[in-house]
């Protein structure tokens, strides 16, 4: 899957395809504007990606001490004021492997 294919299920779906880790899952729900069910799904992986997630959804919101903690667990640099829609792309991107 490439990320247009992504943001394709984004615009014509209610909800993620069934074959998406949860990672991606929570991506999309961040695509389709779902914060809250994006942030539970991150809130339950327990890993980097989990983490940069994390923290992307918390700058998404505008708390970038908290951000900034998920940032460091995630080993990335702390961001506040980079495109955050770029942030996304990079991450689903990341994750599609493409």
């Amino acid at each position: 899957m490439k990320l247009d294919d992504f943001m394709d299920s984004v615009l014509s779906c209610e909800s993620p395809p069934l074959d998406f880790i949860p990672s991606l899952q929570a991506l999309w729900w961040a695509k389709k504007g779902d914060w809250e069910k994006s942030h539970s799904i991150a809130q339950e992986i327990e890993d980097v990606t989990g983490y940069w997630i994390h923290a992307h959804l918390h700058r998404a919101e505008g708390d970038f001490g908290n951000a900034a903690y998920w940032y460091e667990r995630a080993g990335k640099p702390p961001k506040k004021t980079e495109d955050l829609a770029l942030e996304l792309n990079d991450i689903i991107i990341f994750l599609l492997g493409n």
